[in-house]
């Protein structure tokens, strides 16, 4: 798995099937847990109307908005059914509207408008959740993704530092900036950035798998890569 699988775009990581079940965001229900069963089966539609039932029970429930725009996401890219997709932005930004501090729908938003070829606008997007959220990491963390998407390491890299300066002892933007500069070849930089997230989080055998391959100088296998914390364009669970 190169760099590119873990802290490319977004859209890359679309085929996610966490659904938010029993118990994101205090949602309860039978008709919820359905459409959570019928979208793993694929049956979009089915779920669709599911998640429709579970948002007349509950209406305003930012988590159904955000189940429905997932599920007709997915269609849409199955599919080929640009309705859908216009459907799946709106439903994206009812959950929005309701919860302003949804991560899976930032980032299930901003694949949406990558696919689209509105990269501006999932940057704008992400900047104004940024803005909106000074201390949280995950608004910077899906800048960076979308910037190394498009070529920006540079800026990929303010994000991922500006991330790690707002979460200090979050272990993630450490792992992502150590493969950043792994790539780029700032081995002495990924080593500090690698044992650093080590030394917050020990249990990361990948990490660990870097430290030591760079403190002896040798390189890991084609394909090694540590994993970052998926995003996400279906529901979350």
């Amino acid at each position: 798995m190169r760099l590119a699988d873990h802290i490319s775009a977004c859209r890359i990581l679309v085929v996610a099937t966490l659904l938010c079940a029993v118990g994101c965001g205090g949602m309860r229900g039978n008709e919820n847990a359905e459409g959570v069963q019928l979208y793993q089966q694929g049956n979009y539609q089915g779920a669709a109307n599911a998640f429709q039932q579970a948002l007349a029970k509950q209406p305003g429930n930012p988590d159904s908005f955000y189940n429905l725009g997932a599920t007709y996401h997915q269609q849409a890219k199955l599919f080929q059914r640009p309705a859908d997709l216009q459907l799946a932005e709106q439903y994206y930004h009812l959950c929005l509207t309701r919860n302003p501090d949804h991560a899976a729908c930032h980032r299930a938003l901003a694949v949406l408008l990558v696919e689209e070829g509105r990269s501006s606008d999932a940057v704008a997007s992400l900047e104004a959740w940024a803005a909106t959220s000074p201390t949280d990491p995950e608004p910077r963390l899906e800048l960076a993704r979308l910037c190394y998407e498009n070529g920006d390491i540079l800026a990929a890299e303010n994000h991922l530092i500006d991330a790690i300066s707002v979460a200090p002892s979050d272990p993630r933007p450490l792992v992502a900036l150590g493969n950043l500069r792994e790539q780029t070849g700032q081995s002495s930089q990924a080593l500090a950035n690698y044992s650093r997230a080590l030394a917050l989080d020990p249990q990361q055998p990948m990490v660990a798998a870097k430290v030591a391959s760079l403190s002896s100088g040798s390189t890991l296998p084609t394909g090694t890569a540590v994993a970052l914390a998926p995003g996400a364009t279906a529901p979350v669970r």
